[in-house]
């Protein structure tokens, strides 16, 4: 699981904009439920922030 929150991550700051989960379960070949998992435990945890809906992007 680590590891994918690594690679989800890494795509978001790669893209250097808002990505849609879908967006990133393409860019890592992640499957994109786990990635829609993932993405809520990192905004849970305030990793990330969703600048509008359905749209996510690193926290600065």
């Amino acid at each position: 699981m680590e590891e994918n929150k690594a690679k989800i991550l890494a795509a978001m700051k790669a893209a250097n904009k808002p990505v849609r989960p879908g967006d990133i379960a393409k860019a890592t070949g992640i499957e994109s439920d786990v990635v829609s998992k993932i993405i809520k435990q990192l905004k849970d945890e305030g990793t990330i922030v969703s600048p509008k809906r359905c749209f996510y992007s690193p926290a600065n």
